[in-house]
């Protein structure tokens, strides 16, 4: 995890510039101006920000081997002895950890809830009414009391027959809720479940009988909506904890499964009892992957494995602390969301609610002229899957696109003085205030770091997020400082590739998990234990590091296909190089190995199809446009442009795509909760077009 500013100068930096369309002369006077204001304030500003200590921490050596051999294993230069385990000593399973901040920061702001003021229907121009909402401040739990809520709250679940070391499930929406019931899990050992709000009824039903749950934490809309079909297909469970305050009478429950408000379940808990204490070894969390290659599997995932994780986690924020305000919207079923949660919670920094939908100005249910969450929450943190950054990529450029020449020359300008000034570890304090400033206000305006997870994010969006936010942006890969070894020779990667050492990722250390649950075949082909009883996980990833100790993510097993004639293709590699076209918004690559050349289908961006159409002199219904082959020809010379630009191998360049009018989200069954593509539903999807592609219709 890389989380400065400073790094090395290099061409690649260079390609990232945007395109100057100015008179060489007026460029010249302006580039003179640059040089003589830098010159002034250079020496003064280095000193008192200093930046000295930032480039010399860029330019450390961040990861070195331990064997000395290019496989590995690597370690941080910092952890070369061993590896961090916990933050306090004897704080080692997460009860305690939550013990140790309610007792440290009592009386400090820990989960936070806009109250919401009124909800109201509103027609959209095509007929389709879209819910709106207006929302109010934030209302907190401090620390005492979210400690308190939990413990009742356990107590309570008790006091229903759950027993320690006994599954629990939940299955809701990022909410206070969903962390003040994690710890009250935590503190009564009663294993969690966890399940994506969007998975389908199949998985649902799969994960909750595999665990064999007797009790699950929902919400009002997601017992409405997602659990109540398939109650009856769940024979073991007795018990539904409704999360939200209004009571509401749920008479048509199927015989034998009882209903109850969380409050009543903290009323029954109200006496406070002796709870068994878990120990670092206990499992914490059974936490169901999002099904990208198939069934959900269940992680199980031990108190010490999180508590090591998010110990390495905190080393890579600089300067945690209680001052801190973290904005809470991913799916806390996601390991990057429940982290970050965590060690957040562990320095006694609050946690403001929030949801795609509501999480800025422009979000899709916030009413038009009222404030988004964060501009009402103004955080200093906050974690994002490389979607919503691509997002807020492709409308920043849409806009600057629509810029008067003068403002967008000025925003050129500004955008690459400053990619120039970041390659040399220097800050722009002027471009930020005068340039930035408000697309930095898109985030509230106090973010001082954003940590990318869950897929790999482009150079070009993390370059861009970085400079227009005036915030470093660190790409997490794994949870902890861990140890990663190249063993392999997957697609022609060796450990012994010059100039890099090059193999399969593979992860050891405290964080480590169990295995997956009630999988023993999947355990022994993914997990090991080495002759130091060092347990490992074998991650499927390709990577490479580099002299500085910095590992990249170069590809993924599953992803590398053999070509007919014999070439190795990353499709992975080929979306990231063409996610950033402005006419896409979704890309999935596709080769078959009996087959020469590599096809894709599209989700093409809505504005800029419509323009492209209209350039075309193509009319029709949105369908329409994207079944046309025009448009499709059209398409894909763009594409192709955009595939040489980014220095893709002629073998890698789509010679046939499709044109998917339908958006692909977690609903449709044809993306993760974290927006990862799901290959193997997209091909049954598209298997009669794949035949077309490939000459077989």
């Amino acid at each position: 995890l890389n989380n400065h500013q400073t790094e090395k100068c290099s061409a690649s930096f260079l390609k990232m510039k945007l395109k100057e369309d100015i008179n060489p002369l007026l460029l010249q006077v302006f580039r003179s101006v640059v040089w003589v204001y830098s010159a002034i304030t250079f020496i003064p500003w280095y000193f008192f920000s200093g930046a000295g200590t930032n480039i010399e921490r860029a330019r450390r050596i961040k990861a070195r081997s331990v064997s000395g051999h290019p496989a590995g294993p690597y370690r941080a230069s910092n952890s070369q002895d061993k590896l961090v385990a916990w933050m306090h000593p004897g704080v080692d399973t997460l009860d305690k950890m939550f013990e140790h901040a309610a007792r440290m920061f009592p009386q400090r702001d820990c989960l936070g809830t806009r109250e919401v003021l009124s909800e109201e229907d509103e027609v959209q121009p095509n007929g389709k009414v879209f819910k709106k909402v207006i929302l109010g401040n934030y209302n907190w739990l401090s620390y005492e009391e979210a400690y308190e809520a939990a413990k009742c709250f356990g107590s309570g679940l008790a006091a229903l027959g759950q027993r320690p070391q006994c599954n629990i499930a939940i299955f809701c929406e990022t909410r206070a809720e969903w962390i003040v019931a994690s710890q009250a899990c935590f503190m009564y050992n009663f294993p969690l479940v966890t399940l994506y709000a969007t998975l389908g009824p199949l998985a649902i039903a799969h994960g909750l009988n595999e665990t064999e749950v007797t009790h699950i934490i929902t919400s009002k809309d997601l017992l409405q909506n997602r659990l109540k079909d398939i109650l009856c297909d769940l024979p073991k469970l007795r018990y539904v904890i409704v999360v939200d305050c209004k009571s509401t009478s749920w008479l048509d429950m199927p015989r034998g499964i009882m209903v109850y408000n969380m409050d009543t379940v903290k009323e029954l808990g109200s006496k406070a009892d002796n709870c068994e204490q878990p120990q670092s070894t206990d499992i914490a969390v059974i936490m169901y992957t999002s099904g990208s290659t198939g069934i959900p599997k269940g992680v199980m995932i031990s108190h010490g494995n999180i508590i090591a994780g998010i110990t390495g986690m905190a080393e890579r924020i600089p300067n945690l602390n209680e001052t801190d305000t973290y904005i809470g919207y991913l799916p806390l079923a996601h390991v990057l969301e429940l982290s970050a949660e965590l060690v957040c919670i562990s320095h006694g920094c609050r946690i403001g609610y929030s949801s795609p939908q509501t999480l800025a100005d422009q979000s899709t249910k916030i009413k038009k002229g009222s404030k988004g969450d964060t501009s009402v929450l103004k955080p200093t943190l906050m974690a994002a899957v490389p979607e919503i950054m691509d997002r807020i990529y492709k409308n920043v450029m849409t806009k600057v696109d629509e810029m008067s020449k003068f403002q967008k020359t000025l925003f050129v300008l500004a955008y690459n003085y400053k990619m120039e000034q970041i390659s040399k570890g220097y800050g722009t304090p002027l471009c930020d205030s005068l340039v930035f400033k408000r697309v930095r206000g898109l985030l509230g305006g106090n973010t001082r770091l954003l940590l990318s997870g869950g897929a790999p994010l482009s150079a070009a969006t993390q370059r861009f997020m970085n400079i227009c936010l005036c915030c470093p942006v660190g790409q997490g890969y794994g949870l902890t400082e861990t140890c990663g070894a190249g063993t392999i020779s997957e697609g022609g990667y060796y450990s012994t590739d010059k100039p890099n050492p090059r193999g399969e990722i593979l992860i050891g250390g405290p964080n480590v998990t169990m295995g997956y649950y009630k999988k023993k075949c999947n355990n022994g082909e993914d997990f090991f234990v080495d002759e130091n009883g060092q347990r490992w996980f074998c991650t499927g990833d390709i990577g490479e590091f580099h002299p500085d100790g910095c590992l990249k993510i170069i590809d993924r097993k599953k992803d590398l296909v053999k070509l007919q004639a014999g070439e190795y293709v990353s499709l992975g590699k080929v979306e990231a190089a063409l996610k950033n076209c402005p006419l896409i918004d979704n890309i999935c690559a596709y080769a078959n190995s009996d087959q020469s050349y590599v096809i894709s289908f599209v989700v093409p961006n809505h504005k800029q199809l419509m323009a492209l159409a209209q350039q075309l002199q193509v009319r029709g219904t949105w369908e329409e446009i994207c079944n046309n082959s025009q448009v499709e020809k059209e398409v894909l010379r763009i594409i192709t442009e955009a595939a040489i630009t980014a220095k893709l191998e002629r073998f890698e360049i789509p010679k046939k795509i499709r044109l998917s009018s339908e958006p692909w989200t977690p609903e449709t069954g044809l993306v993760t909760d974290a927006f990862k593509l799901k290959r193997k539903e997209l091909k049954t999807h598209y298997q009669e077009d794949i035949e077309r592609m490939y000459g077989g219709k």
